[in-house]
């Protein structure tokens, strides 16, 4: 393929992705097929001449699309947003036109520098506390990270070398292998899978803070944990605080949990992968109080600022924590303008040129239009929360702070196994479930950039009528036990 043919190809392709999204509520959100579907479809090996485009673009409708959950679909309400807007897939051609590895300043000295502007730029959206900024010569600054996993484990390993090197300071006595053996990380039994994942992958023993009434970390309860293994000789150095779980979106106190991170010398980061974009709303930043305490910050732009993935924005009080922790400098990366670049702060070398996608929304979009975006959202969570209030069958299981919805039937967890199972075999709309201590629950987030009003009536008038059709044949079950 030459300029020319490229030329061509890439506008039947931006059509093609145009048509995609415009029409995509027409497709079935959830697709039909079964594991291993695709490999029959599809030769054994690679073709060794070359194959046309128009081959290509015809399997794609053929192989790929029968195996494709609609992510943007209005009817898909699993998991959380995953964002998409045609200014970021714009830069993200545009990233990939360039073609840059950017992995020090010299490597492409826009790269490096439009992420820590972007970062800044962000920061300021969220009102985070001026010391989080790189500015011209701040001690903090921001970073783009692929996932908030990856925050998580590299804030986890930050703080994990920091107390290392400040416990061997004070008791030289002791080896690297038996500090490592005492120390511990705290996060909420409601905290994301991902921040255990990182404790194994950073070989430090990890333990859950029991949640409170409203599945929120209170100070008290993380008081109790750290007196308890302090006692025991154990050295506490991680706690990762969750603003928006994954399970029902409820918050950590973190101005009862800050000070005592603070105190006792804990590195206090928040993982806010879903919330964080909703604090660039004034109304929702006070859910952000007390980050002020903590010593990095993550939220992803990819799941609600209308950036596609891959964005997840990480801020650090002191760069130098994490430049300390994971600096090696072989000559062929050395260049003149060393500490230029925040290459440092991840666990990839290589890295993308992502905050074009940034770059380009905030500018096309405004903090005005994202914050309505933002708002849209949390209005139809409320009007699918009403919905369901205005059914005594059902009940809320948590409360609605911006765009997810936890709800049940009333009655045991099997009967909301079976709706769920009717909901998602109808292959409508698709939800997924959590478990709030013993409940089995069901989540209805709210997740397309198209999504509307009609959308969550209908989504609420098909489950309310599948479960009308569940508890008939239910009730004649248990008539016949």
């Amino acid at each position: 393929m030459d300029a020319a043919e490229f030329r061509k190809r890439g506008k039947e392709m931006v059509d093609y992705v145009a048509d995609y999204l415009e029409k995509i509520e027409k497709r079935q959100v959830f697709p039909d097929v079964e594991p291993g579907y695709l490999r029959p479809l599809i030769a054994d090996c690679a073709p060794q001449d070359p194959e046309s485009f128009e081959d290509v673009f015809k399997d794609i409708e053929k192989i790929i699309m029968p195996g494709v959950t609609h992510w943007h679909s209005p009817y898909f309400f699993a998991y959380f947003p995953a964002a998409s807007s045609f200014p970021a897939l714009l830069a993200d051609m545009l990233c990939g036109g360039i073609g840059c590895v950017g992995f020090s300043w010299a490597a492409s000295p826009a790269c490096t520098e439009l992420e820590t502007v972007m970062l800044d730029w962000l920061g300021k959206m969220v009102n985070l506390p001026e010391e989080f900024l790189a500015g011209k010569d701040g001690q903090g600054g921001g970073v783009i990270q692929g996932s908030a996993s990856e925050a998580t484990l590299i804030a986890l390993l930050a703080a994990r070398t920091k107390t290392i090197r400040q416990v061997q300071s004070e008791k030289p006595e002791l080896t690297e292998t038996e500090i490592m053996g005492r120390l511990v990380a705290y996060a909420s039994d409601q905290a994301h899978s991902s921040v255990e994942r990182a404790a194994l992958i950073g070989a430090v023993k990890i333990k859950n803070v029991p949640s409170d009434a409203t599945f929120s970390v209170c100070g008290s309860a993380l008081r109790k944990v750290l007196d308890e293994d302090k006692a025991a000789g154990l050295i506490p150095f991680f706690f990762c605080a969750t603003l928006g779980t994954t399970p029902c979106c409820s918050f950590d106190k973190l101005l009862e949990l800050g000070p005592i991170c603070n105190k006792e010398n804990i590195w206090m980061h928040i993982d806010a992968a879903y919330a964080g974009s909703a604090f660039i709303c004034p109304e929702f930043r006070h859910l952000l109080n007390g980050v002020e305490f903590a010593d990095s910050f993550n939220f992803n732009p990819h799941k609600w600022l209308l950036v596609n993935f891959d964005c997840s924005a990480m801020w650090v009080k002191k760069r130098s924590d994490l430049i300390g922790a994971f600096k090696l400098e072989p000559l062929y990366l050395q260049h003149h303008h060393q500490e230029s670049g925040n290459f440092h702060w991840q666990i990839p070398l290589g890295r993308r040129f992502r905050s074009l996608k940034l770059w380009f929304v905030l500018r096309m979009y405004g903090v005005k239009g994202l914050q309505e975006h933002i708002r849209k959202h949390i209005r139809l969570s409320h009007q699918f929360e009403h919905l369901v209030l205005q059914d005594e069958r059902f009940e809320i299981c948590a409360e609605v702070v911006l765009g997810l919805v936890c709800f049940r039937l009333k009655g045991s967890n099997e009967l909301n196994e079976a709706l769920l199972k009717s909901i998602n075999d109808a292959k409508k709309i698709h939800l997924v479930p959590c478990h709030l201590r013993e409940k089995f629950v069901l989540r209805f987030a709210i997740c397309s950039r198209t999504v509307e009003s009609t959308h969550i009536k209908f989504a609420w008038q098909h489950i309310s009528q599948l479960a009308t059709d569940l508890l008939k044949t239910w009730e004649q079950n248990h008539h016949q036990q």
